[in-house]
């Protein structure tokens, strides 16, 4: 018999790895345990799907995050499981002394956060969250944070690409029955900030404040028959009693001599009786070949508007192949091909909830920065692959605009540098000595500051916007992202780059360890 399962246990502050309690009762005997230390959260590469790769990814999950910190602390039930484990010769893995510190410390209250907002555009080996306190405490959080935000950053870069490629027509998400457990609503909440329009998923929808969205499954229409009725009728009584909300999912029998005939006569009684169906679903087959067909049948029977739903592990890629096939043949068919493109509506399941191709954000959590004395010491990591050596020290991302508004570049800088007064701007290659930009400040339109303050000493000290202006900031960004970034295959490359004075600090951090 399984114990009786206790998610403030399993989700609380002990969703976390065991060497992070283990490190922190380190730093507690040493007595470090209350410096103040920096944590940068990045990732390093984007996400690549095999036959193709993503050209920026859309930041997610930071509000999850927070409410998760907000509400997770060490109380007596967390204490007393700590205490029983043993070593492998049977003491106390954690002390008393440890357990009781960790019992005052309790929670995040100590923890200062900054981060770049949800909703905008985030490249490689840029800080996209920054954790500052207490260095015990700051690297208890480690596991959470990483688990959290990048799973939301993963789904909400998919759902983007996805939107992006159909031409920003709408967009269900139909994943909660493929996803990973409980983390379909994370999934789900960062494919409505990726792109996503709704979710079929009932009780997220209510949540979020958005209305589910769903046909009927291929079982209706096996039911009727069963029962010695026909697909007509299932489609008539689906229809009678959502009259208003009714998409008819045509393809169970056959698409093109059955489900889209009798689509057309139970349209054709609603008609009769003043309402408007919005249109059909096809869920298998050629897509592009059946949205032809199914658009020249409606048409002809007098149903020129209605939606066509194409679902059937739809991602990116496929999409972007259904719609140049319709391009190429729609008008032999007689058909306004971009007429018909508008028309199409995508649900989109599978292969969005579990990002395929590639099912995990490599994202990181580096120390950059600890208290030494009375002052904040850079510190950095040394690895044998150059691009895997983390940025040190307290930093600020910057967004540059070109003279025509559009992104060019990410500049980190030092947090006490201000790169609105250099002239020209120098930008070095992370990595490379040899690579370098110079722009000069008059052909930039804007310097903006990426990181912004979210919580300080535990306090929330910025106002979470809705979903849908989320949404709106990431449509913004794409907009100012040049369109050899943003496309599907091989995209061209965002440059991230330091200012001189933190390109010189990497170098002689290096340089020190590797003598």
């Amino acid at each position: 018999m399984l114990k009786k399962f206790n998610q403030n246990i399993t989700e609380g502050i002990l969703y976390t790895d065991q060497y992070q309690l283990m490190m922190a009762q380190l730093y507690y005997k040493m007595g470090v345990h209350e410096r103040q230390a920096r944590f940068d959260h990045f990732f390093r590469q984007y996400p690549d799907y095999g036959s193709h790769k993503a050209g920026y990814c859309i930041n997610a999950g930071l509000e999850w995050i927070i409410d998760w910190m907000q509400n997770s602390y060490f109380g007596e039930k967390e204490i007393e499981m700590l205490a029983t484990q043993k070593t492998v010769n049977g003491k106390k893995l954690f002390e008393d002394d440890f357990l009781n510190w960790l019992k005052k410390s309790s929670s995040f209250e100590s923890i200062s956060m900054d981060s770049i907002p949800e909703g905008r555009t985030v490249h490689p080996n840029e800080p996209i969250t920054v954790v500052t306190g207490p260095l015990a405490i700051a690297q208890i959080l480690e596991t959470s944070l990483l688990n959290q935000l990048n799973f939301q950053i993963l789904i909400a870069t998919k759902a983007s690409r996805i939107k992006e490629v159909t031409r920003n027509q709408l967009l269900l998400e139909f994943g909660t029955r493929r996803a990973q457990d409980r983390g379909a609503n994370a999934g789900i909440r960062a494919a409505l900030i990726g792109g996503a329009d709704y979710t079929s998923n009932v009780g997220i929808s209510h949540v979020l404040g958005f209305p589910p969205k769903g046909t009927h499954a291929h079982s209706m229409v096996q039911l009727f028959l069963s029962l010695g009725m026909t697909e007509l009728e299932a489609f008539q009584a689906f229809a009678d009693l959502y009259p208003d909300d009714c998409i008819l999912l045509v393809d169970t029998i056959n698409t093109l001599e059955s489900g889209i005939p009798n689509a057309i006569k139970v349209f054709g009684e609603m008609k009769k009786k003043g309402h408007r169906p919005i249109g059909i679903r096809l869920d298998s087959g050629d897509l592009a070949y059946l949205s032809i067909q199914a658009a020249k049948m409606l048409n002809e029977a007098g149903f020129t508007e209605e939606k066509i739903v194409l679902s059937n592990e739809l991602d990116e890629l496929n999409i972007w192949q259904i719609i140049t096939q319709i391009s190429e043949d729609a008008p032999k068919h007689g058909l306004d091909a971009d007429k018909l493109i508008h028309r199409l509506t995508y649900g989109v399941g599978t292969r969005l909830i579990t990002s395929s191709g590639d099912a995990a954000l490599g994202g990181v959590y580096k120390l950059v920065s600890v208290q030494n004395g009375g002052e904040q010491i850079p510190v950095i990591k040394i690895s044998e692959t150059q691009e895997k050596i983390p940025n040190p020290g307290n930093k600020q991302v910057w967004r540059l605009y070109n003279s025509n508004r559009m992104a060019t570049a990410d500049l980190l800088s030092l947090q006490d540098e201000d790169i609105e007064k250099m002239h020209p701007l120098v930008l070095h290659h992370p990595n490379d000595q040899t690579k370098q930009r110079i722009l000069k400040q008059e052909h930039l339109t804007k310097i903006e500051p990426l990181l912004i303050r979210i919580l300080n000493e535990g306090k929330l000290v910025y106002d979470f916007p809705p979903i849908q202006e989320i949404r709106n900031t990431r449509q913004k960004d794409l907009e100012q992202l040049d369109a050899g970034v943003k496309r599907l295959i091989n995209p061209h490359r965002y440059h991230v780059s330091l200012t001189p004075k933190l390109f010189a600090l990497k170098n002689e951090l290096i340089s020190k360890l590797r003598i």
